[in-house]
């Protein structure tokens, strides 16, 4: 999996629109193997992007979970603590 794409799924306050649509591009780009399509490709690449966002949508709207909402902070703070270790300070 593309180490861009964050989980989205069980977070207070919910993910953004501008989130879902960040992990559908990336989602895109990895799957097309381009950063930036050329002209002749942008249209499909920018329906993709949105066929994938929609997707997501749904899904994170359909999953259901016992778990309490993950903060985001903290996840933060994990994720900066397994940098440092992987990466030293």
């Amino acid at each position: 999996m593309c180490r861009n794409i964050r989980v989205l799924h069980n977070f207070e306050p919910p993910a953004t629109e501008d989130e879902v649509r960040a992990a559908a591009v990336q989602y895109v780009r990895k799957v097309s193997g381009s950063t930036h399509p050329s002209a002749a490709n942008q249209e499909a690449f920018d329906a993709a992007v949105e066929a994938v966002a929609e997707a997501t949508r749904v899904l994170l709207e359909s999953l259901v979970t016992k778990a309490p909402p993950r903060d985001r902070e903290v996840e933060a703070a994990k994720a900066r603590e397994r940098a440092a270790v992987r990466y030293g300070r």
